[in-house]
């Protein structure tokens, strides 16, 4: 049984720049496991962004519809108040002309009689002036052709001399504004005679019957 020397213990053997190998390689590893746990760290952040980005990009194109259809709706309403204005103006002015028309009546007539001299005269072409400005013309010609939606017959004839229903008087001038009709032109129509041939026939069955040779 061999003596032990009092006092001194075995030691593990150490390499010669006094630095121990296991503490090494642990602390190697140390970072390595860091840097792995810190790589899922980073993808959950970018997902993150990309999701916010996503969101902003779906409220931005939501926002442009909105102001879009914003836009459209004043266009409209715009339009719509235009066209409701120009409508109200026309009201009121072919009402102003329609209780003017019976002066102006007043003023043709004078005028068809040679009444319509002196002061008189340049008043009343003043306010003829006046209502052409304002958009009112007159219609209604003797020799025109009958038309029942502008023209309101109130007599009624025949004559040998017309081939359709013909304006033959004037009685009252027709007013317009526009493509608006504001009073009809009463006028005196004439029809051709009952049983009548129309002119052209009665040419060719002349010609017919005096024989006359026909041109080669």
């Amino acid at each position: 049984m061999s003596e032990e020397t009092p006092g001194f213990e075995e030691k593990p053997e150490v390499p010669a720049d006094g630095t121990p190998e296991e503490p090494e390689t642990a602390a190697a590893a140390a970072p390595a496991d860091k840097a792995e746990g810190a790589a899922p760290a980073g993808d959950a952040s970018d997902v993150a962004l990309l999701a916010q980005l996503d969101q902003s990009r779906t409220a931005l194109t939501e926002r442009t519809a909105d102001l879009q259809r914003l836009q459209a709706e004043y266009q409209n309403y715009r339009r719509r108040v235009e066209r409701d204005r120009v409508t109200v103006k026309e009201i009121a002015v072919a009402s102003l002309l329609t209780e003017l028309l019976p002066v102006l009546d007043d003023i043709g007539r004078a005028r068809d009689h040679g009444e319509l001299l002196g002061g008189f005269k340049s008043v009343a072409e003043s306010l003829e002036t006046v209502a052409a400005k304002m958009g009112l013309q007159q219609f209604g010609k003797e020799g025109e052709p009958f038309d029942p939606t502008i023209h309101e017959a109130l007599m009624h004839s025949y004559a040998p001399d017309v081939t359709e229903t013909t304006c033959v008087a004037i009685l009252q001038p027709g007013y317009r504004i526009g493509e608006r009709t504001i009073r009809p032109a009463r006028v005196a129509v004439a029809e051709p005679q009952p049983g009548a041939a129309p002119a052209g026939k009665d040419e060719k069955k002349a010609d017919e019957e005096s024989g006359a040779p026909e041109e080669g």
